[in-house]
């Protein structure tokens, strides 16, 4: 028996959410989106594939950077309306260079950069 995207809720946009979270760490990575046809390329190809709303077109992580993230196991939320993909990542998951995308934290009421970009 195989998994059908179809069968995932997707919003007006035909998009849901995907968090990235990496398999050995458990750290979460980043949050993007993917339409029925990025998740079905993903498992197929094991290579995370998402749908980039600003270009309107695929994004296969790291195809340009090198920062793959390379699919261990795609989760589906109780409503099936978000999906969380368990991966291995090579180098940053973060467009500025920081292994997570979550790199300010609010303390005290204020935003406090927890991590630097990798190399710094």
């Amino acid at each position: 028996m195989s998994f059908d995207p179809a069968t995932l809720v997707y919003d007006a946009r035909g998009l849901l959410p995907v968090i990235a979270q990496d398999h050995q760490s458990d750290e979460v990575l980043m949050l993007a989106w993917m339409n029925a046809e990025a998740v079905a390329r993903t498992l197929e190809t094991g290579r995370v594939t998402y749908w980039s709303r600003s270009r309107q077109s695929f994004w296969v992580k790291g195809e340009t950077s090198g920062h793959v993230q390379e699919l261990v196991e795609m989760r589906v939320d109780c409503d099936s309306d978000c999906l969380l993909v368990r991966v291995n990542q090579t180098g940053p998951a973060c467009h500025t260079g920081r292994r997570s995308c979550f790199y300010t934290a609010i303390r005290e009421g204020a935003p406090v950069e927890i991590l630097s970009p990798e190399g710094s």
